[in-house]
């Protein structure tokens, strides 16, 4: 074999080693901690707020902007898996759980990037067959939840997700719920908290997580 071919396969042996099964470049601690960080700054860029929506005295921050732009939102859920990397080191829910409405927009992709399920909690009477029920208040009323009795099974990590924690009802009423099933919640996400209405109190000792965390 010649010096060259010595040093070409020297080469190639080096590159493979660099890149993990699937081709890609595996990222440091440091460098997920850099892609989430300009991740978030991306992602708060693309928020609209309006005051006094649905009711007086409610601040809405709208999160559909994140979904209108093919880039927002693939950088959306780049960064909420990343940000489960970083709060559940060495394990992954077995199933995310997403609330009605805002939820459903990216619980399933989130599910699909992590390969595992995806299960709804819906508002009473959307949901067919057998259903478990938990009630929940919110900041501006009450209401009930429900799951499908097959949508988790005994014993499953749950991760809860939703666009935002208000009062922490919702939330709540969702951990009830999983806790009607059998399955263990891991955690909450969230993309954004209304400050000052003291919601994670409701949530016990699992982690919640803030994506954006001042915004």
């Amino acid at each position: 074999m010649s010096a060259g071919h010595r040093v070409a396969r020297v080469h190639l042996k080096e590159k493979n080693t660099a890149q993990d099964a699937s081709g890609r470049q595996p990222s440091s601690s440091s460098s997920a901690t850099a892609q989430l960080a300009s991740a978030k700054v991306v992602l708060g860029n693309n928020l609209r707020r309006f005051p006094d929506f649905p009711i007086p005295g409610i601040n809405f921050v709208d999160i559909m902007p994140l979904f209108a732009n093919p880039e927002a939102h693939a950088t959306l859920l780049n960064a909420l898996e990343l940000q489960i990397t970083q709060t559940f080191v060495n394990t992954k829910p077995d199933v995310i759980v997403g609330l009605d409405a805002r939820g459903f927009l990216f619980g399933p992709g989130l599910a699909l990037r992590l390969g595992v399920p995806f299960a709804a909690v819906r508002k009473q009477g959307k949901l067919p067959g057998p259903c478990v029920t938990a009630e929940y208040v919110k900041e501006y009323g009450k209401d009930f939840f429900q799951m499908q009795e097959d949508a988790i099974r005994e014993g499953q990590k749950v991760l809860v997700v939703d666009d935002i924690i208000a009062t922490g009802g919702s939330a709540k009423a969702a951990s009830d719920l999983i806790t009607q099933l059998k399955g263990h919640v891991m955690g909450y996400l969230f993309i954004l908290e209304i400050p000052g209405l003291n919601g994670r109190d409701k949530l016990g000792a699992a982690p919640t997580t803030i994506l954006l965390q001042d915004e």
